[in-house]
């Protein structure tokens, strides 16, 4: 597909139009004194992340103890979480080592389209998780039953094929776009956002409808699965509460707190990176708080996890018993 912008930059001319097949992506900073402390920072950033949730992948599959639906939804978590990260970070290391910020028209939106496969993944594998707690501690006699292994599987596969839906409705929406106003994308990947204020529609009905279609595709994709997480866990606080004995509190949170952790990181800081870039007018503050859901938070929830997690803690210190 030919994309067509006003001329800014000349690669194939076709009457007082210009035939573009690249994107330059910012970044964070232009400062070249910069870039090799970015790219020792992103690139350590981006092997702990690998490490971490590796190590929780084999920590699960290696324990028949852990071999349970709660840590089946984490191993797949730390599935999605390197994918996610290794949509955009790779592609960042490559092109500060370079000195380039080209990606082409192609690998734009098939960077864009993995980035919201594994990030509407997370987000329907954190309700999922907010449904296994549930079940655990509202219904503890019926938990084996209704949590089978069928239906974990189920579940996962689900939330892939949404994501995947997802991922490939924002395909099509983008794919319409035929004008864009630039090419300079101000960030380090291809985030649908950037993409939506770079187009020009041809006319403004068109602009209005497709803005209001990205919206309606969010409040699916992303408001239902918050709004299930907080029922989930609503009703959990209001089961915990009824328990008369102190001791009997504490475990069920103990069991939800790793839980609450990666989703406080994970939707806080989304939140967070929407409201910055909406009160903030730069668009490298934009940038630098994508790093923080993009980068820090699939960095941070191996931490979480195995620090908070004592069956977790067990095998790992079993496993490294064994190594050494």
């Amino acid at each position: 597909m030919t994309i067509y912008i006003f001329p800014i930059f000349p690669l194939h001319r076709t009457g007082n139009l210009t035939s573009v097949s690249e994107f330059f992506l910012l970044g964070l900073s232009d400062d070249p004194e910069l870039q090799p402390l970015l790219w020792v920072l992103f690139l350590a950033m981006y092997l702990v992340t690998m490490l971490g949730n590796l190590l929780i992948i084999f920590t699960v599959t290696s324990d028949s103890h852990l071999h349970n639906p709660m840590y089946f939804f984490l191993s797949n978590l730390s599935l999605a979480d390197i994918g996610f990260a290794s949509t955009t970070v790779p592609k960042m290391i490559v092109n500060i080592l370079t000195h380039s910020r080209v990606i082409s028209y192609a690998g734009c939106l098939t960077q864009m389209s993995i980035f919201i496969l594994f990030g509407c993944m997370d987000c329907l594998l954190l309700t999922v998780m907010a449904y296994d707690r549930f079940v655990a501690i509202c219904h503890p006699l019926h938990y084996m039953v209704i949590m089978n292994p069928r239906l974990c599987c189920f579940l996962v596969l689900v939330s892939f094929f949404l994501s995947l839906l997802d991922s490939q409705v924002h395909n099509l929406i983008v794919l319409q776009l035929t004008y864009f106003k630039n090419v300079d994308i101000s960030n380090f990947f291809c985030e649908p956002s950037q993409l939506l204020k770079l187009a020009c529609s041809d006319t403004f009905t068109n602009n209005i409808v497709t803005n209001i279609l990205i919206y309606f595709i969010g409040a699916i994709f992303g408001g239902f699965p918050f709004t299930g997480i907080l029922f989930s866990y609503t009703c959990i606080v209001s089961s915990i509460l009824r328990v008369p004995s102190t001791g009997g509190k504490y475990k069920p949170f103990s069991t939800c707190g790793c839980h609450l952790a990666i989703m406080c990181l994970f939707y806080g800081r989304g939140i967070g990176v929407h409201l910055s870039s909406t009160v903030s007018s730069s668009p490298r503050d934009s940038a630098v708080a994508s790093v923080m859901y993009t980068v820090v938070t699939p960095m941070l929830n191996p931490f979480v996890y195995s620090l908070r997690n004592r069956d977790i803690k067990r095998v790992m210190w079993g496993l490294f018993s064994k190594t050494t």
